[in-house]
């Protein structure tokens, strides 16, 4: 089974973008070398925490440091962007660093109302989103002289194209396009079970696919003992209660008891959207991980976590990769 990364390019407390930059080139170099299949980068906006807004920006800079492993989005937010202006970004990656792009749309905005204004996109009360993937797509297939608009670069350079969601929509779309879907599940999960059944079941092979893909995402907290694993955890708990609560920032560091910074009804909302996870010591994640796989079987998982420290977030993608590789 295949395994990937998903890096929001994190921005500690303490720390700045161009640092947060430097570690996620740090970062896909060292899952590289693990064994990493996909390094994906996501698109959110007007975020302190976030650097990797400027996703495909991004994404040109991470390929430019790795030789093997498929970089990608996970994802960019359609929404935001004439599809048009997606494809030749993504052509040009494609013409730089061949067969190593993927492009991961989704079709929430990634940020607030008052920014989805800002970016000049995403005010229709029409859903697009269908129709701009099969336009977006036509765009990255084979060149039509007919055509009277083309994208240079763009035609002919065929990059995949992922379908990513956390409810039924998405994995509908994806089975009747017959692309390859990636489940939100490491926020998300409430539809996990359901959406992976609709996917497979209404599934139609088509040019692009012969037979469904299903990439789930898996939280990971791995560390020498389970207490360190929990601790590392408490970053991400307290940036997602934040963010619910209309605070976004700066990834806050790591606090010994959760329960003192966080109110109960909060931190029992938290837990339920990050409970898709795998946190402690190796042992501890290795039958966290397993358990998941097994309920859920997926063709891919994507391991992401966002850990304030750059060398404990190292050290937790480094311990899951051997049990990954062991699996």
């Amino acid at each position: 089974m295949l395994y990937s990364l998903l890096d929001l390019a994190p921005v500690p407390e303490g720390s700045d973008i161009p640092e947060a930059l430097a570690n996620s080139a740090d970062l896909a170099a060292h899952a590289e070398a693990l064994g990493y299949h996909r390094y994906w980068l996501a698109e959110h906006h007007n975020m302190p925490g976030i650097a990797s807004a400027a996703t495909a920006v991004l994404i040109g800079h991470i390929a430019s440091r790795t030789s093997t492993m498929r970089i990608g989005a996970g994802g960019i937010m359609l929404p935001n962007h004439a599809p048009y202006m997606v494809a030749e970004a993504f052509g040009t990656l494609a013409s730089l660093y061949g067969d190593r792009i993927d492009l991961g749309l989704g079709r929430a905005p990634g940020t607030d109302m008052a920014t989805a204004r800002a970016l000049r996109r995403g005010l229709s009360q029409q859903d697009s989103f269908p129709q701009d993937v099969i336009e977006l797509i036509g765009f990255l297939g084979p060149e039509d002289p007919e055509a009277r608009v083309r994208a240079f670069p763009g035609q002919n350079t065929h990059v995949p194209v992922w379908i990513l969601g956390s409810s039924l929509y998405g994995a509908q779309l994806a089975a009747q396009l017959g692309l390859p879907y990636a489940f939100a599940s490491h926020f998300a999960p409430q539809a996990l079970e359901e959406a992976l059944q609709v996917y497979r079941r209404s599934f139609r092979p088509s040019v692009y696919l012969g037979q469904p893909h299903a990439m789930m995402a898996i939280n990971v907290f791995a560390a020498e003992t389970d207490a360190e694993g929990v601790r590392l955890r408490t970053t991400m708990q307290q940036a997602f209660a934040r963010l619910r609560l209309g605070r976004p920032g700066k990834l806050p560091a790591p606090v010994d008891d959760i329960a003192a910074h966080l109110d109960r009804a909060t931190l029992a909302g938290v837990n339920a959207a990050l409970s898709v996870s795998a946190v402690g010591s190796p042992e501890t994640v290795r039958a966290d991980l397993t358990h998941v796989i097994d309920r859920y079987q997926p063709d891919e998982v994507i391991l992401t976590g966002q850990i304030h420290d750059h060398t404990a977030r190292k050290r937790s993608f480094e311990i899951a990769a051997g049990i990954l590789r062991s699996l």
